[in-house]
């Protein structure tokens, strides 16, 4: 608007220019003496000049006074008054609105414009072109709502530069533990940012110590340290971002990073000496563990083995008995019927069984028969062995197992006992 104006009223406001701010007719006085370019012009001249153009402009005739202005124009024209204050109304306009192009200004992509009210909050501007009240009615001020800051806890640049203060804490199982962590965070609320909190990174400290210690003060240490090591930063994370949603401090939680979890430095070889005792401990049990799961089922197989052998002896007993019983019971009622036959049998069968055990032999010496003779003693010898194989060999058929073995008197006498029903059934048939 500046520069359109000055077109207009032909000001040229070059120092070049030889006739920069003379008048027509008295540009030849101004310049007496001067060649051009050689010197700055006069600056009555040129105050003289711009008032005449600036008349001209708003409709005024040039006025020139030639006489009775006495010695301090130099013969000069009067200024006019009238003109004068044109010409500060205008400089005025242009101050103000110099003025109030002063209250713009630009965000940059990322951040945030906050607008005081002398010193006081009133809004928020987004990123680009904005304006507001200039110099002294409003300020503004830029935050970076994109960038993401970080608070250290329990540490301050380097993991060996500790804080004592901030990083030991209590257990749930009353234990000290040693721990540095990072809290990262973005802004969310420039305002709340600014205005509610006097010290934000301070604040921020203390409330990620506050929601740290109260996650661990109801853990267990061995959880702490090894598995539960994300579960804590999680819970951490939450309950900072309630806390300071509560405060209103206008920040973002992105991330809680566990930079280091570990007991005292004091009691860290005792510590070390009590992982390395519960590490052979669960060894030794998984030992043990796998050495039952070898013998158990083996024990119980024998087990189950020796109750299927009883029960197999078992039945077996059970049955001859029943046997042994049927056939009492069948000779009691052939007993009953002819007392004297079966008294008779009976008699040859028992003599018969005392006979067979016994090594010598009794022979009718009246008869004179050439058996006598013969090795007896060696063929009864020989029969007995033969018997008592054939025996031998269907006991092992009738095992129910090949580690089954059965008691060697049970076998004999159920031996004995068929070899008893068979041969007074061949006499019967003999007979």
């Amino acid at each position: 608007m500046l520069v359109s104006l000055l077109k207009k009223t032909g000001l040229k406001l070059s120092l070049n220019d030889p006739r920069w701010g003379n008048r027509k007719d008295d540009g030849k006085k101004a310049q007496e003496g001067k060649k051009p370019g050689e010197g700055p012009p006069d600056l009555d001249q040129l105050w003289r000049d711009f008032n005449q153009r600036l008349n001209a402009f708003f409709g005024q005739k040039n006025r020139p006074d030639n006489g009775g202005n006495g010695g301090n124009n130099n013969g000069g024209p009067r200024p006019d008054m009238k003109g004068a204050g044109i010409t500060a109304g205008v400089v005025g306009v242009i101050a103000v609105l110099i003025w109030l192009a002063s209250g713009a200004f630009i965000v940059q992509e990322g951040q945030s414009g906050v607008v005081l009210t002398f010193g006081k909050y009133t809004r928020t501007t987004p990123a680009g072109f904005n304006w507001r009240w200039p110099y002294p009615f409003q300020a503004d001020e830029t935050v970076n709502v994109s960038q993401v800051r970080t608070v250290e806890v329990g540490y301050r640049q380097s993991l060996r530069n500790k804080q004592a203060s901030e990083s030991l804490m209590l257990t749930d199982d009353e234990n000290i533990i040693d721990i540095q962590f990072a809290v990262q965070y973005t802004l969310k609320d420039p305002g709340e940012w600014l205005f509610n909190v006097r010290d934000q990174e301070d604040t921020l400290r203390q409330v990620a110590e506050t929601a740290i210690r109260e996650v661990v003060g109801r853990s267990k240490m061995d959880f702490v340290l090894y598995e539960g090591r994300e579960k804590v930063a999680y819970e951490t994370q939450q309950l900072m971002q309630q806390i300071l949603d509560r405060y209103k401090v206008g920040v973002l939680i992105n991330n809680v990073t566990m930079q280091a979890v570990q007991p005292p430095e004091q009691v860290q070889a005792a510590f070390d000496d009590a992982v390395k005792a519960g590490q052979d401990r669960e060894r030794q049990k998984n030992e043990g563990q796998a050495y039952a799961n070898d013998v158990i089922p083996k024990a119980r197989g024998a087990a189950f083995r020796l109750m299927q052998e009883a029960e197999a002896y078992r039945s077996m007993v059970t049955e001859n008995a029943e046997g042994n019983a049927s056939r009492f019971k069948q000779v009691l009622v052939e007993y009953q019927k002819a007392p004297a036959v079966t008294r008779d049998r009976m008699y040859l069968e028992t003599m018969q069984q005392v006979f067979s055990s016994a090594s010598k032999v009794m022979v009718d010496a009246k008869t004179g028969s050439n058996l006598l003779y013969l090795p007896l003693d060696k063929l009864i010898a020989q029969t007995a062995a033969s018997d008592a194989t054939a025996a031998a060999a269907r006991a092992a058929a009738a095992a129910p197992a090949a580690n089954t073995v059965m008691p060697q008197e049970a076998m004999q006498t159920v031996e004995v006992n068929s070899r008893r029903d068979s041969r007074p059934s061949r006499e019967r048939e003999s007979r």
